[in-house]
């Protein structure tokens, strides 16, 4: 009796085979689901885009109707000779350029070496300095003070006004300083044993460490130079030659929207009102300021890894 074996039967092996089929057909399941969903995801992502840029090919009173897609009903460049028909927008674009790359260059020097400073614990001020500058988050003197302040600096009607106001940010600082606390500190021991001051540690080991964080903060003040139009409205706009692209491209939306309701007139720019449309030229003006930043992000977006510092030193 005990050295009898029991085989097992047709339901006992129908009941072993089932799970091992279920293994592997929950991969293929969960593969296809996942693909499908990405997949949708990707057109959700980018059909706002591609939808603006189909809407700027397409004739602005056909577009009036409705019904445009992913590809142009009436094909035309008009909307885009409608931009740039301006002579003045060329020099304007030259100008957003500059701002743009100096105040991140700038930005992102001044604030990284704030942000060191300030996360040595053996400086004695960095906590009511910190604090000093958490406050201007919370606490804005107003767009009058703001202006005042600016023309008692003498930078009204200049380009630096573009650049000195935008050369620290107190959120960006924050970021930074917090990335610079997960650097193992035995690499600034280090490198003090071997002699190197704050300034050849901060160049040598700090900024090449804070490549990830920088590139982030590098594409946000980028983004935020270039899509800025209100200054140049404000504290440049008598000066037509310190014009920002923006502020040209917003002057243009105005005045198609303006010009609309008398379609026999022309709306400043060369072109007739029933040629182009808000719609259209609002599409246009949009795929003109998303370009330049669209090309400019794959080569930072290999930056976007964190933890270069890591088997650096192990604690």
């Amino acid at each position: 009796m005990a050295n009898q074996t029991i085989s097992p039967g047709p339901a006992s092996t129908a009941a072993v085979s089932r799970p091992i089929g279920r293994s592997r057909l929950e991969p293929i399941l969960f593969n296809t689901f996942n693909t499908l969903f990405m997949i949708g995801l990707v057109i959700v992502t980018l059909y706002p885009f591609l939808n603006t840029i189909v809407v700027s090919l397409n004739a602005g009173n056909d577009t009036i109707r409705g019904g445009i897609y992913l590809w142009p009903r009436e094909f035309t460049w008009q909307n885009y000779k409608a931009v740039f028909a301006s002579g003045t927008i060329y020099n304007a674009f030259w100008i957003s350029v500059a701002r743009t790359v100096l105040s991140t260059l700038l930005n992102l020097g001044l604030t990284t070496m704030l942000a060191y400073t300030l996360s040595r614990k053996e400086y004695v001020f960095r906590k009511p300095i910190t604090l000093v500058f958490i406050l201007t988050m919370y606490f804005n003197a107003g767009l009058i003070p703001g202006y005042f302040l600016m023309k008692d600096l003498h930078l009204l009607n200049t380009f630096w006004v573009y650049v000195i106001p935008s050369m620290i940010s107190a959120f960006n600082m924050i970021v930074i300083r917090t990335y610079i606390g997960t650097i193992p500190e035995s690499l600034v021991e280090s490198a003090r044993i071997d002699g190197a001051g704050d300034f050849k540690i901060f160049i040598r080991i700090i900024f090449p460490l804070c490549k990830p964080v920088l590139a982030t903060i590098a594409l946000f003040v980028a983004v935020g130079a270039w899509n800025s139009w209100f200054d140049a409205f404000i504290y440049t706009s008598s000066h037509q030659e310190l014009s920002t692209l923006q502020y040209e491209l917003m002057k243009l939306l105005s005045s198609s929207m303006n010009s609309n309701s008398n379609p026999s007139v022309a709306n400043g720019i060369g072109v007739k009102t029933d040629m182009v449309t808000p719609i259209s030229i609002r599409a246009a003006v949009t795929v003109v300021a998303s370009v330049p930043i669209l090309l400019v992000y794959p080569f930072m977006q290999k930056y976007f890894v964190v933890g270069l510092n890591v088997g650096s030193v192990k604690e």
